[in-house]
Protein backbone atom coordinates (compact mmCIF):
# COMPACT_ATOMS: atom_id res chain seq x y z
CA UNK A 1 0.00 0.00 0.00
CA UNK A 2 2.96 2.13 1.31
CA UNK A 3 4.58 1.99 -2.62
CA UNK A 4 0.97 2.63 -4.34
CA UNK A 5 1.03 5.65 -2.11
CA UNK A 6 3.86 6.67 -3.15
CA UNK A 7 3.37 6.21 -6.58
CA UNK A 8 0.62 8.90 -6.34
CA UNK A 9 2.84 11.36 -4.60
CA UNK A 10 4.91 10.91 -7.19
CA UNK A 11 1.88 11.50 -9.54
CA UNK A 12 0.61 14.38 -7.81
CA UNK A 13 3.86 16.03 -7.59
CA UNK A 14 3.93 16.62 -11.90
CA UNK A 15 0.04 16.53 -12.60
CA UNK A 16 -2.91 17.31 -10.24
CA UNK A 17 -4.37 13.81 -10.51
CA UNK A 18 -5.62 13.62 -7.38
CA UNK A 19 -6.73 17.13 -6.88
CA UNK A 20 -8.45 17.15 -10.21
CA UNK A 21 -10.42 13.69 -9.36
CA UNK A 22 -11.36 15.32 -5.58
CA UNK A 23 -12.62 18.61 -7.47
CA UNK A 24 -14.63 16.93 -10.30
CA UNK A 25 -15.87 13.34 -9.44
CA UNK A 26 -14.93 12.63 -5.58
CA UNK A 27 -15.70 16.14 -3.54
CA UNK A 28 -18.12 17.69 -5.83
CA UNK A 29 -21.44 17.82 -4.07
CA UNK A 30 -24.51 17.51 -6.09
CA UNK A 31 -28.12 17.95 -4.80
CA UNK A 32 -29.71 15.28 -3.32
CA UNK A 33 -32.84 15.24 -5.10
CA UNK A 34 -31.52 13.93 -8.54
CA UNK A 35 -34.74 11.66 -10.29
CA UNK A 36 -34.95 9.91 -13.33
CA UNK A 37 -34.46 12.86 -15.97
CA UNK A 38 -30.82 13.04 -14.46
CA UNK A 39 -29.45 9.50 -15.90
CA UNK A 40 -28.98 11.22 -19.43
CA UNK A 41 -26.00 13.52 -19.02
CA UNK A 42 -23.81 10.67 -17.54
CA UNK A 43 -25.55 8.11 -20.68
CA UNK A 44 -24.99 10.94 -23.40
CA UNK A 45 -21.42 10.54 -22.52
CA UNK A 46 -21.46 6.66 -22.34
CA UNK A 47 -22.72 6.79 -25.98
CA UNK A 48 -20.02 9.19 -27.17
CA UNK A 49 -17.33 6.88 -25.79
CA UNK A 50 -19.28 3.93 -27.57
CA UNK A 51 -19.47 5.62 -30.37
CA UNK A 52 -15.81 6.69 -30.65
CA UNK A 53 -14.39 3.04 -29.59
CA UNK A 54 -16.92 1.25 -32.39
CA UNK A 55 -16.07 4.47 -35.05
CA UNK A 56 -12.63 3.55 -35.24
CA UNK A 57 -12.85 -0.37 -35.53
CA UNK A 58 -14.82 0.51 -38.13
CA UNK A 59 -12.51 3.17 -40.05
CA UNK A 60 -10.10 0.02 -40.02
CA UNK A 61 -11.86 -1.99 -42.57
CA UNK A 62 -14.05 1.31 -44.39
CA UNK A 63 -13.16 2.64 -47.55
CA UNK A 64 -13.53 6.53 -48.57
CA UNK A 65 -13.76 5.38 -51.95
CA UNK A 66 -17.20 6.40 -54.25
CA UNK A 67 -15.96 3.31 -55.82
CA UNK A 68 -15.11 0.79 -52.90
CA UNK A 69 -17.21 2.45 -49.81
CA UNK A 70 -20.75 0.51 -50.19
CA UNK A 71 -18.61 -2.57 -50.83
CA UNK A 72 -16.49 -1.95 -47.89
CA UNK A 73 -19.34 -1.42 -45.62
CA UNK A 74 -20.70 -5.18 -47.34
CA UNK A 75 -17.15 -6.72 -46.01
CA UNK A 76 -17.10 -5.22 -42.60
CA UNK A 77 -21.28 -6.63 -42.37
CA UNK A 78 -20.06 -10.58 -43.87
CA UNK A 79 -16.49 -10.80 -43.47
CA UNK A 80 -14.96 -9.53 -40.69
CA UNK A 81 -14.99 -11.05 -37.46
CA UNK A 82 -17.69 -9.31 -35.03
CA UNK A 83 -17.86 -6.59 -37.98
CA UNK A 84 -22.11 -6.88 -38.08
CA UNK A 85 -21.72 -6.49 -34.35
CA UNK A 86 -19.86 -2.80 -34.51
CA UNK A 87 -21.42 -1.55 -36.96
CA UNK A 88 -25.21 -2.05 -35.72
CA UNK A 89 -23.14 -0.97 -32.41
CA UNK A 90 -22.37 2.11 -34.37
CA UNK A 91 -25.32 2.88 -36.09
CA UNK A 92 -27.92 2.18 -33.36
CA UNK A 93 -25.56 4.41 -31.19
CA UNK A 94 -26.17 7.23 -33.35
CA UNK A 95 -30.21 7.04 -32.81
CA UNK A 96 -29.67 6.16 -29.24
CA UNK A 97 -27.58 9.63 -28.94
CA UNK A 98 -30.20 11.77 -29.80
CA UNK A 99 -32.83 10.02 -27.60
CA UNK A 100 -30.33 10.66 -24.33
CA UNK A 101 -29.53 14.17 -25.85
CA UNK A 102 -33.01 14.81 -26.44
CA UNK A 103 -33.85 14.39 -22.93
CA UNK A 104 -31.26 15.86 -21.49
CA UNK A 105 -32.32 18.83 -23.29
CA UNK A 106 -35.70 18.34 -21.96
CA UNK A 107 -34.60 18.06 -18.17
CA UNK A 108 -32.38 21.38 -18.81
CA UNK A 109 -35.77 23.08 -20.36
CA UNK A 110 -38.00 21.65 -17.32
CA UNK A 111 -36.04 22.41 -14.70
CA UNK A 112 -34.78 25.81 -15.83
CA UNK A 113 -31.15 24.61 -16.03
CA UNK A 114 -30.13 27.52 -18.56
CA UNK A 115 -30.73 30.47 -15.96
CA UNK A 116 -27.79 32.11 -14.47
CA UNK A 117 -25.56 31.10 -13.78
CA UNK A 118 -25.70 28.38 -16.08
CA UNK A 119 -26.04 30.46 -19.45
CA UNK A 120 -22.68 29.51 -20.83
CA UNK A 121 -23.60 25.87 -19.28
CA UNK A 122 -26.69 26.06 -21.82
CA UNK A 123 -24.54 27.40 -24.82
CA UNK A 124 -22.29 25.26 -24.67
CA UNK A 125 -24.28 21.66 -24.96
CA UNK A 126 -26.02 23.75 -27.82
CA UNK A 127 -22.68 23.61 -29.46
CA UNK A 128 -22.79 19.91 -28.66
CA UNK A 129 -25.64 19.47 -30.22
CA UNK A 130 -24.90 21.74 -33.10
CA UNK A 131 -21.61 19.74 -33.74
CA UNK A 132 -23.50 16.48 -33.24
CA UNK A 133 -25.73 16.94 -35.44
CA UNK A 134 -23.08 18.01 -38.01
CA UNK A 135 -21.27 14.45 -37.03
CA UNK A 136 -24.22 12.46 -37.82
CA UNK A 137 -25.09 14.33 -41.23
CA UNK A 138 -21.73 13.33 -42.15
CA UNK A 139 -21.43 9.78 -41.27
CA UNK A 140 -24.94 9.48 -42.81
CA UNK A 141 -22.92 9.71 -46.36
CA UNK A 142 -20.05 7.82 -45.46
CA UNK A 143 -21.82 4.06 -46.06
CA UNK A 144 -22.88 5.59 -49.46
CA UNK A 145 -26.16 3.67 -49.95
CA UNK A 146 -29.10 5.17 -52.36
CA UNK A 147 -30.75 7.55 -48.55
CA UNK A 148 -27.18 8.30 -47.87
CA UNK A 149 -26.19 9.92 -51.37
CA UNK A 150 -29.91 11.34 -52.77
CA UNK A 151 -30.04 12.61 -48.50
CA UNK A 152 -26.78 14.33 -48.89
CA UNK A 153 -27.71 15.84 -52.28
CA UNK A 154 -30.69 16.91 -51.41
CA UNK A 155 -29.51 18.87 -48.17
CA UNK A 156 -26.11 20.33 -49.37
CA UNK A 157 -28.42 22.02 -52.71
CA UNK A 158 -30.11 23.81 -49.62
CA UNK A 159 -27.10 26.03 -49.06
CA UNK A 160 -27.98 27.38 -52.33
CA UNK A 161 -30.80 29.28 -51.33
CA UNK A 162 -28.59 31.82 -49.66
CA UNK A 163 -28.53 34.55 -51.57
CA UNK A 164 -24.94 35.62 -53.80
CA UNK A 165 -22.78 32.89 -51.57
CA UNK A 166 -25.36 30.31 -51.93
CA UNK A 167 -23.58 28.19 -54.94
CA UNK A 168 -20.51 29.00 -53.89
CA UNK A 169 -20.96 27.08 -50.12
CA UNK A 170 -22.66 24.35 -51.77
CA UNK A 171 -19.65 23.83 -54.27
CA UNK A 172 -17.56 24.09 -51.18
CA UNK A 173 -18.87 21.33 -49.06
CA UNK A 174 -19.47 18.86 -51.83
CA UNK A 175 -16.20 19.44 -53.64
CA UNK A 176 -17.46 18.68 -56.70
CA UNK A 177 -20.37 19.91 -59.15
CA UNK A 178 -22.41 17.19 -57.46
CA UNK A 179 -21.92 15.19 -54.44
CA UNK A 180 -18.92 12.26 -55.61
CA UNK A 181 -15.88 10.80 -54.57
CA UNK A 182 -14.65 14.05 -53.60
CA UNK A 183 -17.56 14.84 -50.90
CA UNK A 184 -17.32 11.01 -49.44
CA UNK A 185 -13.52 12.26 -49.10
CA UNK A 186 -14.23 15.34 -47.26
CA UNK A 187 -17.17 14.44 -44.87
CA UNK A 188 -15.27 11.07 -43.80
CA UNK A 189 -11.82 13.33 -42.65
CA UNK A 190 -14.82 15.82 -41.08
CA UNK A 191 -16.24 12.68 -39.52
CA UNK A 192 -13.74 10.39 -38.62
CA UNK A 193 -11.64 13.44 -36.96
CA UNK A 194 -12.24 17.36 -36.96
CA UNK A 195 -15.80 16.79 -35.67
CA UNK A 196 -15.05 13.98 -33.04
CA UNK A 197 -11.97 16.59 -31.69
CA UNK A 198 -14.14 19.52 -31.59
CA UNK A 199 -17.23 17.22 -29.85
CA UNK A 200 -14.95 16.16 -27.32
CA UNK A 201 -13.21 19.91 -26.53
CA UNK A 202 -17.29 21.13 -26.02
CA UNK A 203 -18.03 18.37 -23.69
CA UNK A 204 -14.70 18.86 -21.66
CA UNK A 205 -15.44 22.74 -21.44
CA UNK A 206 -19.31 21.99 -20.89
CA UNK A 207 -18.12 19.24 -17.50
CA UNK A 208 -16.09 21.99 -16.24
CA UNK A 209 -18.77 25.00 -17.02
CA UNK A 210 -21.23 22.48 -14.67
CA UNK A 211 -18.91 22.16 -12.21
CA UNK A 212 -17.76 25.88 -11.53
CA UNK A 213 -21.63 27.03 -10.81
CA UNK A 214 -22.87 23.26 -9.36
CA UNK A 215 -25.78 21.45 -10.66
CA UNK A 216 -29.21 22.18 -10.99
CA UNK A 217 -32.02 19.83 -9.48
CA UNK A 218 -36.10 19.48 -9.77
CA UNK A 219 -36.44 22.41 -7.31
CA UNK A 220 -34.26 24.39 -8.85
CA UNK A 221 -32.82 25.45 -5.48
CA UNK A 222 -29.28 26.98 -5.07
CA UNK A 223 -27.75 24.22 -2.70
CA UNK A 224 -24.58 26.57 -2.02
CA UNK A 225 -26.65 28.98 -0.02
CA UNK A 226 -27.40 26.19 3.14
CA UNK A 227 -23.35 25.22 4.32
CA UNK A 228 -22.90 22.83 6.98
CA UNK A 229 -19.68 23.65 9.63
CA UNK A 230 -17.71 21.71 6.91
CA UNK A 231 -18.39 23.89 4.40
CA UNK A 232 -20.24 21.61 1.97
CA UNK A 233 -23.47 22.01 0.99
CA UNK A 234 -26.46 20.81 3.70
CA UNK A 235 -28.48 19.90 0.66
CA UNK A 236 -25.63 18.15 -1.05
CA UNK A 237 -23.84 14.74 -1.69
CA UNK A 238 -20.03 14.13 -3.03
CA UNK A 239 -20.89 12.59 -6.69
CA UNK A 240 -18.67 9.67 -5.87
CA UNK A 241 -19.67 6.78 -4.75
CA UNK A 242 -23.26 7.98 -4.55
CA UNK A 243 -24.28 9.14 -8.18
CA UNK A 244 -21.48 7.24 -9.57
CA UNK A 245 -23.10 4.14 -8.43
CA UNK A 246 -26.58 5.68 -9.38
CA UNK A 247 -25.47 6.07 -12.88
CA UNK A 248 -24.40 2.97 -12.78
CA UNK A 249 -28.07 1.39 -13.06
CA UNK A 250 -29.15 3.53 -15.77
CA UNK A 251 -26.17 2.56 -17.57
CA UNK A 252 -27.19 -1.20 -16.94
CA UNK A 253 -30.88 -0.55 -18.19
CA UNK A 254 -29.62 1.61 -20.75
CA UNK A 255 -27.43 -1.41 -22.03
CA UNK A 256 -30.03 -3.69 -21.83
CA UNK A 257 -32.25 -1.55 -24.65
CA UNK A 258 -29.04 -0.52 -26.56
CA UNK A 259 -27.99 -4.43 -26.81
CA UNK A 260 -32.01 -5.40 -27.47
CA UNK A 261 -32.16 -3.11 -30.21
CA UNK A 262 -28.50 -3.65 -31.64
CA UNK A 263 -29.32 -7.91 -31.63
CA UNK A 264 -33.60 -7.81 -32.28
CA UNK A 265 -34.38 -4.97 -34.52
CA UNK A 266 -30.80 -2.69 -35.52
CA UNK A 267 -33.05 -1.25 -38.77
CA UNK A 268 -35.81 -0.15 -35.83
CA UNK A 269 -38.56 -0.96 -39.26
CA UNK A 270 -36.10 1.63 -41.50
CA UNK A 271 -36.10 4.21 -38.88
CA UNK A 272 -32.28 3.60 -37.33
CA UNK A 273 -31.18 2.11 -40.58
CA UNK A 274 -33.11 2.88 -44.08
CA UNK A 275 -34.21 0.29 -46.42
CA UNK A 276 -33.18 2.32 -49.24
CA UNK A 277 -29.38 2.38 -47.59
CA UNK A 278 -29.10 -1.52 -48.77
CA UNK A 279 -29.28 -0.36 -52.50
CA UNK A 280 -25.45 0.96 -53.94
CA UNK A 281 -25.66 4.84 -54.92
CA UNK A 282 -26.59 5.08 -58.01
CA UNK A 283 -26.63 8.81 -59.31
CA UNK A 284 -28.96 8.22 -62.01
CA UNK A 285 -31.86 6.69 -59.83
CA UNK A 286 -33.68 8.94 -57.38
CA UNK A 287 -35.44 7.09 -54.64
CA UNK A 288 -39.20 7.43 -54.62
CA UNK A 289 -39.28 9.46 -51.05
CA UNK A 290 -36.17 10.99 -49.70
CA UNK A 291 -36.08 12.12 -46.28
CA UNK A 292 -33.16 12.14 -43.75
CA UNK A 293 -32.68 10.71 -40.37
CA UNK A 294 -36.01 10.68 -37.37
CA UNK A 295 -33.94 13.01 -35.47
CA UNK A 296 -33.30 15.53 -38.21
CA UNK A 297 -36.63 15.35 -39.17
CA UNK A 298 -38.83 18.38 -37.20
CA UNK A 299 -36.13 20.73 -38.76
CA UNK A 300 -36.94 18.96 -42.10
CA UNK A 301 -40.58 19.15 -41.53
CA UNK A 302 -40.22 23.15 -40.58
CA UNK A 303 -38.04 23.08 -44.11
CA UNK A 304 -40.72 21.54 -46.58
CA UNK A 305 -43.90 23.49 -44.46
CA UNK A 306 -42.18 26.75 -45.91
CA UNK A 307 -43.57 27.51 -49.64
CA UNK A 308 -40.33 29.21 -50.40
CA UNK A 309 -36.85 27.17 -50.66
CA UNK A 310 -35.38 30.44 -49.24
CA UNK A 311 -37.83 31.04 -46.04
CA UNK A 312 -37.96 27.63 -45.45
CA UNK A 313 -33.78 27.18 -45.16
CA UNK A 314 -34.20 30.27 -43.02
CA UNK A 315 -36.82 28.66 -40.68
CA UNK A 316 -35.53 25.59 -40.27
CA UNK A 317 -31.51 27.25 -39.16
CA UNK A 318 -33.93 29.61 -36.68
CA UNK A 319 -35.34 26.64 -35.55
CA UNK A 320 -31.85 25.64 -34.42
CA UNK A 321 -30.50 29.23 -33.55
CA UNK A 322 -33.56 30.29 -31.58
CA UNK A 323 -33.01 27.74 -28.87
CA UNK A 324 -29.47 29.51 -27.84
CA UNK A 325 -31.95 32.67 -26.70
CA UNK A 326 -33.13 30.71 -24.07
CA UNK A 327 -31.66 32.15 -21.13
CA UNK A 328 -32.56 35.34 -21.90
CA UNK A 329 -36.20 34.97 -23.54
CA UNK A 330 -37.31 33.01 -19.80
CA UNK A 331 -37.15 36.38 -18.21
CA UNK A 332 -38.73 34.23 -14.76
CA UNK A 333 -36.30 33.93 -11.99
CA UNK A 334 -38.02 30.53 -11.13
CA UNK A 335 -36.52 27.54 -12.04
CA UNK A 336 -38.05 24.46 -12.05
CA UNK A 337 -41.34 23.93 -13.80
CA UNK A 338 -42.60 22.55 -10.52
CA UNK A 339 -43.33 26.41 -9.25
CA UNK A 340 -44.16 27.92 -13.09
CA UNK A 341 -47.45 28.74 -14.14
CA UNK A 342 -50.16 26.29 -15.62
CA UNK A 343 -49.59 28.79 -18.70
CA UNK A 344 -45.90 27.81 -18.85
CA UNK A 345 -47.11 24.34 -18.30
CA UNK A 346 -49.45 24.14 -21.59
CA UNK A 347 -47.26 26.16 -23.80
CA UNK A 348 -44.19 23.58 -23.17
CA UNK A 349 -46.34 20.84 -23.52
CA UNK A 350 -47.75 22.23 -26.69
CA UNK A 351 -44.07 22.54 -27.90
CA UNK A 352 -43.17 19.31 -27.42
CA UNK A 353 -45.87 17.75 -29.29
CA UNK A 354 -45.49 20.10 -32.17
CA UNK A 355 -41.65 19.17 -31.80
CA UNK A 356 -42.84 15.37 -32.00
CA UNK A 357 -45.54 15.78 -34.69
CA UNK A 358 -42.63 17.72 -37.20
CA UNK A 359 -40.71 14.94 -36.52
CA UNK A 360 -43.33 12.63 -37.40
CA UNK A 361 -44.54 14.04 -40.63
CA UNK A 362 -40.95 14.73 -41.37
CA UNK A 363 -40.55 11.28 -42.70
CA UNK A 364 -43.84 11.14 -44.48
CA UNK A 365 -43.98 11.89 -48.04
CA UNK A 366 -45.73 15.07 -49.24
CA UNK A 367 -48.92 15.63 -48.83
CA UNK A 368 -51.37 18.87 -48.74
CA UNK A 369 -52.83 17.55 -45.50
CA UNK A 370 -49.43 17.06 -44.31
CA UNK A 371 -47.74 20.37 -45.58
CA UNK A 372 -50.52 21.96 -43.40
CA UNK A 373 -50.26 20.24 -40.23
CA UNK A 374 -46.56 20.92 -40.29
CA UNK A 375 -46.81 24.57 -40.77
CA UNK A 376 -49.48 24.78 -37.95
CA UNK A 377 -47.12 23.03 -35.78
CA UNK A 378 -44.03 25.09 -36.83
CA UNK A 379 -46.37 28.32 -35.71
CA UNK A 380 -46.73 26.07 -31.74
CA UNK A 381 -42.79 25.47 -32.11
CA UNK A 382 -41.50 29.38 -32.83
CA UNK A 383 -44.84 30.78 -30.52
CA UNK A 384 -43.28 29.04 -27.95
CA UNK A 385 -40.45 30.91 -27.73
CA UNK A 386 -42.54 34.57 -28.27
CA UNK A 387 -45.19 33.18 -25.70
CA UNK A 388 -42.45 32.44 -23.30
CA UNK A 389 -40.70 35.74 -23.67
CA UNK A 390 -44.01 37.59 -21.94
CA UNK A 391 -45.64 35.43 -20.31
CA UNK A 392 -42.29 35.06 -18.13
CA UNK A 393 -42.24 38.64 -17.07
CA UNK A 394 -45.19 39.02 -14.94
CA UNK A 395 -45.61 35.43 -14.19
CA UNK A 396 -47.69 34.32 -11.27
CA UNK A 397 -45.70 31.63 -9.31
CA UNK A 398 -45.61 29.73 -6.63
CA UNK A 399 -43.10 30.23 -3.57
CA UNK A 400 -39.71 28.18 -3.94
CA UNK A 401 -39.03 26.52 -1.02
CA UNK A 402 -35.37 27.50 0.57
CA UNK A 403 -33.93 24.05 0.48
CA UNK A 404 -34.74 21.11 -1.74
CA UNK A 405 -37.58 18.68 -1.20
CA UNK A 406 -37.34 14.63 -1.18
Amino acid sequence: MSKANNLMSWIDERIPLTATWDKHVGKYYAPKNFNFWYYFGSLALLVLVLQIVTGIFLTMNYKADGELAFKSVEYIMRDVNWGWLIRYMHSTGASLFFVVVYLHMMRGIMYGSYKKPRELLWIFGMLIYLVLMAEAFMGYLLPWGQMSFWGAQVIISLFGAIPLVGDSITLWLRGDYVVADATLNRFFALHVIAMPLVLIGLVFAHIVALHEVGSNNPDGVDIKKVKGADGHPLDGIPFHPYYSVKDLVGVVVFLIVFFAIVFFAPEMGGYFLEHANYIPADPLKTPEHIAPVWYFTPFYAILRAMPDKLAGVIAMFAAIAVLFFLPWLDRNPVRSIRYRSFAYKAILIAFVVAFIVLGYYGMQPVTPVGTWISRLCSLVYFGFFVALFFISKGEKTKPVPERVNY
